[in-house]
């Protein structure tokens, strides 16, 4: 029980806390750097990239381009832009697993480097409902409820995961537990099989010399 609750609040925490991906990174010419992030099913990811300008006073020069996919576990990208400087994507993942983010700098001669600014965001946080909400104190009083009922949702979300993930393990050990069983009986059939082999040979063997 007490590790129920453990496992509960741990929960809690882990989704009260940000699920943000921010990074910045730097990229060579024709080189891909992936990034990647575990989401459950119907959980909304919002995404933003760009690169950064190593001189505000002017354009980007045309080495700085980009390639961005954005891939499920299994099935068509999600998301791509081919020879961009900067994107956004955003989906509702339809199934749990490892989603991939891949960039790719442009081939380009002389060599050049570039800068990413890279920021993904699953879940509660991807909503980003301080974008919308007003200074007000019924706006503020909406908004933290919103965000409060997102939350609650999540952990019911996460919860019954972790339940299917709880039976699927359990219905595992129980397949495990049978086999191993069965191993067991398979091999001391051998081991009997293999003595009684054993024994009848070496009595053919005394018999044919006379010494039994």
């Amino acid at each position: 029980m007490d590790l129920r609750r453990s496992s509960i609040l741990l929960l809690i925490i882990a989704l009260l806390s940000p699920r943000t991906l921010s990074m910045r990174y730097e990229l060579k010419s024709s080189t891909t750097k992936c990034i990647g992030e575990d989401i459950h099913e119907n959980s909304m990811s919002v995404g933003k990239y760009f690169i950064v300008n190593p001189n505000e006073d002017h354009p980007l020069p045309a080495s700085h381009k980009i390639i961005v996919k954005v891939m499920p576990p299994q099935g068509k990208n999600l998301h791509e832009a081919d020879n961009v400087e900067a994107g956004q994507f955003s989906f509702t993942a339809y199934e749990n697993g490892s989603y991939v983010a891949c960039i790719t700098a442009v081939d380009y001669k002389p060599e050049t480097t570039l800068t990413i600014d890279f920021d993904w965001k699953t879940g509660v946080h991807s909503k980003e409902w301080t974008n919308v909400a007003k200074k007000s104190q019924v706006v503020m009083m909406e908004y933290q409820v919103k965000t409060l009922m997102d939350t609650v949702n999540s952990i019911h979300e996460e919860m019954y995961y972790l339940r299917e993930r709880e039976e699927e393990m359990q219905e595992l050990n129980r397949s495990t537990n049978s086999k191993m069983a069965w191993l067991s009986f398979g091999s001391l059939v051998v081991c009997l099989s293999v003595a009684g082999l054993q024994f009848w040979h070496l009595k053919t063997f005394f018999e044919k010399k006379k010494l039994i």
